[in-house]
């Protein structure tokens, strides 16, 4: 009898199974469809020796002390601050749009000051912000909305900017210095020794088990246990009842070259060009001294692993129907991504699954037997 079955080996299950584990001394099976842990976030060495990452780089930062401090205890860290170019009219330029992205691309020569009034210039009047063509052309006008934003949205999200709903492109800052960091968070870094070392050490506990390639639907009335947390998909827990929740899905195609560099920053993009929206080159983000380098190309896709919920409000109004499923079920707690129906980053799943494990604590006093009504868990308690 397992006290926790945990249905996904990415970061909201792992964190979560830590802390049980740890903090209550109970019984956690973790269980993973892939053949492998660190869900989305896993790393590898291919048959090169290159670090890198399965599915497209993952730059960790995040402006919380809290949860840099919690992960600190499974790694050693990496100074590392992502970069990222942009090849428009042929010419790389920086993203996100700042001072030297517009000289370079205009062949200007403005001031911080001098861009303000050239971006209010081009600004179009929006009276409702609902959209993400409205985010964009409100700030900077049409010209770069179409150069940077329209044809990358439209092979991401298959759909038109002015589908989409603003928190798409308000994601992206423009900014009138020279900054040409792609974040600007207080910590900045990658794992010292990749992704899948630090989950390895946060799984690596007595009271934990982990099984790979194990699917929930097949195990669930199987393996005795008392309480679930499910980072699953949402719609499939509830053997899709309303219908299937829109998700965007990624093909990665990975090359390994023989020289030692590919390109000048980790990512470049590529906005009005390719079929691919961008190609990474991991050695930028991990440090790596090695002969040869590896690239992933990205290509956009309708069908395969779920990885970005579509943000659309009839999509949202699905998502309610079935988070008001999850809240009428005992003993299960829904959190990541895919249970939640929402975007967040990394340090924000950890953030989400932090104070999770302190709603259970709440809930269940340690070896309580008491039955709990799960809660989806939202995006206030990541805030919190």
């Amino acid at each position: 009898m397992y006290d926790w079955l945990i249905v996904g080996a990415g970061f909201a299950g792992s964190v979560l199974a830590e802390r049980i584990a740890t903090q209550r001394n109970e019984k956690v099976l973790v269980i993973d469809r892939r053949d492998h842990i660190a869900g989305n976030a896993y790393d590898m060495y291919d048959e090169a020796g290159v670090l890198m990452h399965r599915y497209g780089p993952h730059i960790f930062h995040t402006n919380s002390k809290q949860i840099f401090d919690h992960l600190s205890q499974f790694t050693d860290w990496r100074f590392y601050e992502h970069r990222v170019l942009g090849e428009i009219d042929g010419q790389h330029v920086p993203i996100p749009i700042n001072l030297d992205t517009v000289n370079k691309l205009y062949n200007l020569k403005l001031t911080s000051e001098e861009l303000e009034g050239w971006f209010a210039q081009r600004a179009e009047t929006v009276d409702e912000i609902k959209t993400s063509e409205d985010v964009v052309v409100s700030k900077v006008g049409r010209e770069l909305y179409e150069k940077f934003f329209r044809g990358y949205t439209r092979k991401q999200w298959g759909l038109d900017p002015s589908e989409l709903d603003k928190s798409v492109t308000a994601r992206v800052p423009t900014r009138t210095n020279r900054d040409d960091r792609y974040f600007t968070d207080e910590f900045q870094f990658m794992p010292k020794h990749g992704y899948t070392r630090m989950f390895q050490k946060m799984l690596q506990h007595p009271n934990i088990h982990v099984m790979l390639q194990t699917d929930y639907q097949d195990v669930k009335h199987l393996i005795p246990h008392r309480r679930t947390i499910y980072s699953g998909p949402i719609d499939e827990f509830f053997d899709f009842r309303f219908g299937r929740l829109p998700y965007r899905s990624l093909q990665f195609k990975h090359v390994t070259l023989d020289q030692a560099w590919f390109q000048p920053v980790g990512t470049v993009n590529y906005p009005m060009t390719q079929d691919y929206t961008r190609i990474s080159e991991y050695k930028h983000l991990t440090g790596q001294d090695h002969p040869r380098t590896t690239i992933t190309y990205e290509y956009p896709a309708a069908e395969g692993d779920p990885y970005y919920p579509v943000p659309k409000p009839e999509n949202q109004e699905l998502f309610k129907r079935y988070e008001k499923l999850a809240n009428a079920t005992p003993d299960v707690w829904f959190v990541g991504r895919l249970a939640t129906y929402r975007y967040y980053n990394m340090d924000q799943i950890v953030g989400q699954a932090l104070a999770t494990f302190r709603r259970i604590q709440e809930a269940l006093p340690s070896g309580a037997e008491t039955d709990k009504v799960s809660v989806v868990a939202s995006s206030a308690a990541i805030a919190s």
